[in-house]
Formats: C-alpha cells, sequence, structure tokens
C-alpha cells in the first residue's frame, strides 16, 4: 500500500471521479443472460506529484444466478469451472456489495463524488456490473450509469496498440499468457497500462 505520508487524494485529478479499474469474467458476451463468474477490481493512488500507482486488489467469484447462460467457448477462455468443488464463489449480491462497499471507502477517502469504472473495453465491464446490479437488487451503485475510463483508446494514443497483451509490452511491463484471462491478472495489467499512460502524462504537464 502507498505511503501514507506520500498521499494526495484524487478529488481534483478526475472532476471529482474517483477512478476504480474492473475486470469481469462471464459466461458469455450479453451481460442479461450470461453469468458474471469473477469480477476483480484495482484500487489506485496518488501520491503528492500526481502520479498514480495501483494500491490493492479485490477479487471475488461469483455464483452463476438461477438460469445464466455460459457459453462453453467463454469458459474455455477463461478456464473457469463454475461448478469446481473447490471454487470459493459468493452469490451475485454478496459479490457486489463486498466490492461497491470498498469503492465507496475509497471515494471518501480520495475526496471523490464518485467512481468511474476504468477497464479495457470497459463498456462491456460496465454493462456486466450495472446488469448484475440490477438483476441481484443492489442498491448504491458507485460507478457512473455509463461513463467510463478506456484503456484501449489510450493505449492506442500511448502504444500504437489495443490489444492489452500488446500494450503491456509494448509500455515495457511483462505480460505471462499463463495468467491472461483471470480477472485478478487482467485487472491488475489495464491498472498498469492505465497507471502509465497518466504518468507520462504527468511528466509532461505537471498537474496543478
Amino acid at each position: 500500500m502507498t505511503d501514507e505520508l506520500n498521499f494526495r487524494p484524487m478529488g481534483n485529478r478526475f472532476r471529482g471521479f474517483l477512478p476504480v479499474v474492473v475486470d469481469v469474467e462471464t459466461g458469455g458476451f450479453n451481460p442479461k443472460t450470461d453469468a458474471l463468474l469473477q469480477i476483480a477490481a484495482v484500487f489506485l493512488r496518488m501520491d503528492k506529484d500526481g502520479f498514480i500507482q495501483r494500491d490493492r486488489t479485490l477479487s471475488c467469484h461469483v455464483q452463476p444466478f438461477e438460469g445464466a447462460n455460459m457459453d462453453p467457448k467463454s469458459l474455455e477462455v477463461n478456464g473457469i469451472n463454475p461448478w469446481h468443488p473447490l471454487r470459493i464463489a459468493l452469490p451475485e449480491d454478496e459479490a457486489l456489495q463486498r466490492v461497491f462497499r470498498e469503492v465507496r471507502q475509497d471515494i471518501k477517502r480520495n475526496h471523490c463524488t464518485r467512481a468511474i469504472l476504468v477497464g479495457h473495453n470497459a463498456g462491456f465491464d460496465l454493462a456486466f456490473v450495472n446488469a448484475t446490479a440490477e438483476r441481484a437488487q443492489v442498491k448504491r451503485n458507485p460507478f457512473h450509469p455509463f461513463s467510463n475510463l478506456d484503456t484501449v483508446t489510450l493505449s492506442a494514443l500511448a502504444y500504437g496498440q489495443t490489444v492489452l497483451a500488446k500494450a503491456v509490452r509494448e509500455a515495457g511491463l511483462p505480460w505471462d499468457n499463463a495468467e491472461a484471462h483471470s480477472a485478478t491478472y487482467d485487472a491488475e495489467k489495464t491498472a498498469d497500462i492505465f497507471c502509465d499512460v497518466m504518468n507520462r502524462w504527468n511528466r509532461q504537464i505537471p498537474s496543478g
């Protein structure tokens, strides 16, 4: 965790929004019908010079909702067996409440008004978060309902790449194909990309 003596709240950095990096693993591409199987949220910290870094990661395996669709091709990609006896998974409402609670605490700590989801193809992750919250009747969703910060666009600008693995390598960071398509790993690598782009900009234009 970042040194508290070198901590600067992000309330004025992103127009009152707190960036939280999120990645989901799912049973398909339709947030209304397909299962949310894993969600990871990476929290960030900014130092007194305006540089951002990863702070901590929260990850939950999620139980498929009753009647959820799970495409075998999606499960093959993410390597998740939803019914594995050793897979400790939470119901949708408990998983989201756990994540949302941590996000709300970080919003307060950073003097922000709301969170904004950061993701690689962020619209996909945000759609699943919103659909799951609605289905599970989880109130007080801390994320902006439609705005997001997408590292696909940032990577195209900074590195000339849009694929996460290629962007990570172009940034000079390590990438392990064996770990990819885990929500935790992908969220942390997305966070690294987001921080790298923001910090490159900060070196050129110091924050006020």
